[in-house]
């Protein structure tokens, strides 16, 4: 995927992904490239710095915020749910507050997907425990009964995503926000 920095004739500077340069080319001239504030399907690629991947920087993208929570009563029976259950925690740590979204340049649509899976995430982190880096680890307890079965969120990587997926520990991501890109 490409991302490219996109101008419109009013004015507006946007950002959006593509497949590659001739996937931008046949959207654009297929009118379905708009300008997310004014709706112009008049849209040119602006100039951009490219993006230098150093290890630091990988390391960082591969961060995964990821959601996981045991069934309730099968923390021994090694299975664990997809969705965020259980009771929550005595102490926990106050979420903190989230900015007011800006839903001007999107569609009816695309307002209500993004309102349902604040709503979806808002849930999800009421109800579990943020273990932080700690999650694939805090995971695998749950998963084989060293711990109690509850929900939890945190962060893992890919790599670690992936072995938690073959172990047959049940994750999912959570889901990204518009304002998390800010």
């Amino acid at each position: 995927m490409i991302r490219y920095a996109l101008g419109c004739g009013n004015g507006h500077e946007f950002e959006a992904w593509f497949r590659g340069f001739e996937d931008f080319e046949r959207q654009r001239d297929a009118g379905l490239v708009a300008c997310p504030a004014c709706g112009t399907v008049h849209v040119e690629k602006k100039l951009m710095a490219p993006a230098v991947a150093t290890s630091r920087a990988r390391e960082a993208r591969a961060g995964h915020q990821v959601v996981a929570a045991a069934e309730a009563g099968g923390a021994g029976s090694g299975s664990a749910g997809a969705a965020a259950t259980g009771s929550p925690p005595q102490a926990r740590p106050q979420p903190r507050p989230q900015p007011e979204p800006v839903t001007t340049a999107l569609t009816p649509a695309q307002a209500d997907l993004v309102a349902r899976l604040r709503e979806l995430r808002a849930q999800v982190t009421a109800n579990a425990v943020d273990v932080g880096e700690a999650f694939p680890e805090e995971a695998r307890k749950i998963h084989y009964g060293e711990k109690e079965a509850r929900g939890i969120y945190g962060a893992a990587s890919r790599e670690e995503v992936r072995e938690l997926l073959d172990e047959g520990v049940a994750v999912m991501p959570l889901p990204v926000l518009p304002e998390d890109r800010n």
